[in-house]
């Protein structure tokens, strides 16, 4: 986050990972998560004792269900909020800090998986967003291709805070919330710059759109 992280030398070496498919976290997003399992709420009790930093990663095919292969791109986030339910259960928040690269995973007595993180590659997550607005025939694009696709599922929004967001929250923000799958999730996280994620998002809402899909109608939160 600016003003806590200005460099990657500055973030951890080594951060605890967590693999969740289907579940998109990039810079300057919030994620909330829902932690029972034990290994995890070791992890967040480690967290948040230390750094506070989490690496949020989705798998790919090989490993087993215990310990999946993991995705070579993740995003860091740290823990904004944090609160624990009647049950045990950990109400988190995690705002992205810098995508990484992962590298070796380290021997560790802790239950969960912990890997060295190269985020040298994307430094420029750090920094305030310095592509500069998106031009208004992009906006316009981004936007049919929005209202396409939530017509084609029978969903919703509310057009006019998506019509007066800045176009890197607006981009972002569909990126996480929308229910692509993991694969095309991953696509949205390796995208190099906020263009090529706008472009990439903008392709993805056109496929679905004429392709169709047999889910539920509902309203996107």
């Amino acid at each position: 986050m600016p003003g806590v992280y200005r460099r990657a030398d500055d973030l951890p070496l080594v951060i605890p990972v967590f693999p969740l498919d289907g579940c998109l976290l990039l810079p300057g997003g919030q994620l909330p998560l829902n932690i029972f399992e034990p290994r995890y709420l070791n992890m967040f009790d480690d967290a948040m004792s230390g750094e506070r930093i989490i690496g949020m990663v989705q798998t790919r095919p090989g490993g087993d269900d215990e310990r999946p292969s993991l995705a070579s791109v993740g995003c860091a986030g740290r823990v904004t909020s944090f609160a624990e339910a009647s049950d045990g259960r950990y109400l988190v928040t995690l705002t992205g800090v810098c995508r990484f690269r992962l590298g070796a995973e380290l021997p560790s007595r802790a239950p969960y998986r912990q890997a060295r993180a190269d985020f040298s590659t994307f430094e420029a997550d750090l920094r305030e967003a310095a592509e500069g607005a998106t031009s208004g025939g992009e906006a316009e694009a981004l936007l049919a291709a929005l209202r396409r696709y939530l017509d084609h599922r029978g969903l919703d929004i509310d057009w006019t805070s998506a019509e007066a967001a800045p176009s890197d929250a607006l981009i972002n923000s569909l990126a996480m919330a929308l229910p692509f799958e993991p694969v095309e999730k991953q696509a949205l996280l390796e995208a190099p710059t906020l263009t090529d994620r706008r472009e990439t998002l903008v392709a993805l809402l056109e496929i679905d759109a004429a392709l169709g899909d047999d889910e539920e109608p509902g309203m996107l939160q």
